[in-house]
């Protein structure tokens, strides 16, 4: 079993890469990709700590499983209004045209989180963009960090309502943020020598044609391939993404898009329950950088 599409604490996930590494050699998962958004900052610590306990038969791998971290990053991008994920695969994030427009990221990110810090203020929370690092160190801060943080200090007794009061998309504390476009991300993974992934196209409520449409102009950026096996599909939807990627000649990725506890009830591996994608996935997904 893999899983394809995993976030950490190092973007809105709530297990530290370690964590991770430790739950997939406990649970059979032998490879997964680490896809925090817009940063690549917890790679290094969950490939090393792979590579050290891989074979080994220890407390945290008593089976002695072996597991292939792979080099990932969730993409945020917008089209037509839309927000469209860009999930890329076996990326070089070391390369310094890659880590320059990460560093670029984290800088527009950084001035709407204090626009957004300013408008909470102005509704009554106690909060600034320094207190908000300082409870999630390490963290590229994202939203769920927002409502996690109002959560936390009983100004909201749900993340959920924190979403609907302060920081969701209508919500009076909302700052949009820089984006790229889908293509311009497909792009910016090719040149980091990785595998561009369209992440769960159905929660864009595109129909059919319009999707269609929406894929075929990435695939001529150099889209590679599309997430056809996710934690929330119905087997109907399975099918359409499938024939979709068939009908434009894409290769077919999957994974749970595991956030810990910021994601009650959706499982590493195996999502909701019925989740499960086959070794078989990765390695036709290798193929493609052969």
């Amino acid at each position: 079993m893999i899983d394809l599409h995993v976030h950490s604490s190092y973007s809105d996930g709530s297990f530290t890469p370690k964590e991770l590494v430790e739950y997939a050699l406990q649970h059979n998962i032998s490879a997964f990709a680490l896809t925090d958004h817009d940063t690549v900052a917890g790679l290094d610590e969950a490939i090393s700590y792979a590579e050290m306990l891989s074979g080994k038969v220890c407390a945290v791998n008593p089976a002695g499983n072996t597991l292939e971290v792979i080099s990932g990053i969730e993409l945020s991008t917008e089209y037509e209004g839309r927000d469209i994920h860009i999930v890329g695969l076996f990326i070089n994030y070391k390369c310094e045209r890659f880590q320059n427009y990460i560093t670029s990221f984290v800088e527009s990110r950084e001035i709407r989180n204090e626009k957004m810090c300013r408008l909470l203020r102005e509704h009554g929370i106690d909060i600034t963009y320094n207190k908000l690092k300082e409870a999630f160190p390490d963290a590229v801060i994202t939203r769920a960090h927002y409502a996690r943080f109002l959560t936390d200090n009983h100004y909201t007794g749900s993340m959920k309502e924190a979403f609907e009061r302060y920081v969701g998309d209508y919500a009076p504390c909302f700052v949009p943020r820089e984006k790229v476009t889908p293509a311009q991300a497909v792009s910016l993974i090719r040149n980091a020598a990785g595998i561009p992934v369209l992440a769960h196209p159905t929660l864009y409520h595109m129909n059919n044609a319009r999707l269609v449409q929406l894929v075929m102009e990435l695939k001529a950026a150099g889209l590679l391939a599309i997430e056809g096996i996710y934690s929330t599909y119905t087997a109907a939807e399975t099918h359409e993404i499938h024939a979709i990627a068939s009908k434009c000649g894409l290769a077919v990725s999957g994974g749970s898009d595991f956030h810990g506890s910021n994601k009650p009830g959706l499982q590493f591996g195996t999502g909701y329950g019925k989740l499960y994608i086959h070794e078989d996935i990765l390695e036709k997904l290798r193929a493609i950088l052969s």
